[in-house]
């Protein structure tokens, strides 16, 4: 028996659902019964390294590909394709034709989701005006730079206002210029009232961006919810600096506290800072510095999806 999502959004049905997702290539299991709920307006990241399942799982989202079991749900549709017209997708396969003029190029993608040519064409001048590429309209797609020629095919996923925007790996290859302008878009759409949703290998973009993630490692969802919430599965990291080395203040600090340096780090206590102030001025310590940091994404992920599969995340960056 299929199991039931929880509804996230609070007035609203998601803006897309998977139930239990199965997807298997002959011998292989690439999707293992994902569930996930996207709220309406949100942007909402899948992440995990190349090979974890995300892009599967957004094919089936999208009715590119069906799942071997499992219920879809997009934009109140059970068949993805009935509302085709209503989102915008950009394939982590980008593919644009190199003779094609750059404004051309948007107008034909809006026209393959229902948007009148001379309507697209309006669009995307303006489109193009209001990200810098202007003087570009008229020149093939073949003499523009990378990051160009990505943004000319990002308009063109969104030239129809769509409803739902999916993106596969978007900062892929992108300076760190053109990732900031994209991040900036992305937020553009969201406060449009759009839903994003997004895959990625970079913690980073996810933090930055995301109000809720699917953390997907071998074909599974290890974790689904809010940002803040992955990070709370952590204890915030104390760094204690002191300008006495001894005294009965050693005994407030946890067990595992660790030398770094001149520094004692270790987790709060779970009595909180206060407790642990008041033992450290009791005992004498000479606070130096005190410094309480919340664990970021990539700890939470470390810790959800294992260090495996960080490593894999880390090579794909090239670190």
């Amino acid at each position: 028996m299929l199991r039931q999502v929880q509804n996230v959004a609070s007035d609203t049905a998601p803006a897309v659902e998977a139930i239990d997702i199965v997807k298997d290539f002959n011998e292989t299991r690439a999707v293992d019964g994902v569930s996930l709920a996207v709220p309406a307006g949100s942007i909402y990241g899948l992440l995990g390294p190349n090979g974890a399942g995300k892009t599967t799982t957004l094919r089936i989202l999208l009715g590119i590909i069906d799942p071997s079991s499992g219920l879809r749900r997009v934009l109140g549709r059970e068949r993805p394709l009935d509302a085709a017209e209503e989102i915008g997708y950009l394939p982590e396969e980008r593919g644009l034709y190199p003779t094609m003029p750059a404004r051309e190029a948007i107008a034909f993608m809006g026209a393959l989701r229902g948007l009148p040519l001379a309507e697209g064409r309006r669009r995307a001048d303006a489109l193009l005006h209001e990200h810098g590429l202007g003087e570009w309209a008229k020149k093939p797609i073949r003499t523009l730079s990378k990051g160009m020629a990505q943004t000319v095919q990002l308009l063109g996923t969104i030239i129809h206002k769509p409803r739902l925007i999916v993106l596969d790996e978007p900062f892929s290859g992108l300076d760190a210029i053109n990732q900031a302008r994209l991040e900036e878009l992305i937020r553009g759409e969201a406060d449009a009232g759009a839903t994003i949703i997004f895959s990625t290998h970079v913690i980073a973009h996810a933090e930055r961006l995301c109000e809720r993630i699917a953390i997907i490692a071998g074909g599974r969802v290890a974790f689904e919810g809010r940002v803040d919430e992955a990070r709370a599965r952590l204890r915030p990291i104390v760094r204690l600096r002191t300008r006495n080395s001894a005294g009965p203040w050693l005994d407030a600090l946890p067990a595992a506290a660790r030398r770094e340096g001149d520094e004692y780090v270790f987790e709060l206590p779970e009595g909180g800072p206060e407790p642990l102030l008041k033992a450290l001025i009791d005992g004498g310590a000479g606070i130096e510095t005190l410094a309480i940091e919340r664990p970021g994404l990539h700890d939470a992920f470390v810790a959800i999806a294992g260090n495996a599969a960080a490593a894999a995340m880390a090579e794909e960056k090239g670190e």
